[in-house]
């Protein structure tokens, strides 16, 4: 049996921008992402502390070192410029695995950036 299971996690990272005319997606700094193991165009979930909304949509890269997390389309709908949030991804994998598995989770520094 194959279970869905939380792949990687970061935690509290700051919306920089909200983009309403844009296509859909969050822009996230490629470092987090690759800091998360997380790929363009991978299906996430998105969790905003500041007013509970939860929504899916994928990823799209953006610029390295410069912390930006960015709602576009319909999700800049779901949070403002300053709220703190939590991008969620998650993997399928044998159940026997599960008990051992650990995911990936980055918490980000001032300004959404890696800290040494």
């Amino acid at each position: 049996m194959q279970i869905e299971i939380l792949k990687s996690k970061i935690h509290h990272a700051v919306i920089t921008e909200a983009n309403l005319h844009y296509i859909g997606s969050l822009t996230l700094d490629e470092d987090l992402m690759d800091a998360a193991s997380m790929v363009e165009y991978e299906k996430i979930q998105i969790v905003n502390m500041n007013n509970g909304e939860r929504i899916e949509t994928y990823l799209i890269k953006g610029k390295r070192g410069t912390g930006v997390c960015c709602l576009n389309g319909p999700a800049a709908r779901k949070g403002e410029v300053g709220d703190v949030v939590i991008v969620l991804s998650y993997g399928l994998i044998p159940a026997i695995e599960a008990i051992n598995w650990s995911p990936v989770i980055v918490f980000p520094g001032k300004d959404n950036l890696l800290t040494q």
